[in-house]
């Protein structure tokens, strides 16, 4: 099964998120399809928060891609900040 996820990159204390599209069987950080976006939770200065690419998303959704909880709070959130 396809799914949308968070792999976890950057350093101790510090994390930093790509939203990829990688088979279930991978491991979390290992091989993936197509990253989506880019997420850091929590952004310096004029750093962006959340970066995604929300047609890229819907379009593997629709060829069955299962988004993860935290991801679908991500899009959500990209949803609303798109509108404002």
């Amino acid at each position: 099964m396809v799914v949308i996820r968070l792999a976890r990159g950057g350093s101790t204390h510090k994390p930093k998120y790509r939203i990829t599209v990688a088979d279930s069987r991978r491991a979390a950080t290992g091989k993936y399809i197509e990253v989506l976006g880019t997420y850091n939770p929590s952004p310096r200065g004029k750093e962006v928060g959340l970066v995604f690419n929300l047609e890229k998303a819907n379009e593997w959704i629709k060829k069955g891609a299962q988004p993860t909880k935290r991801v679908q709070y991500l899009m959500k959130k990209a949803q609303e900040t798109a509108k404002a």
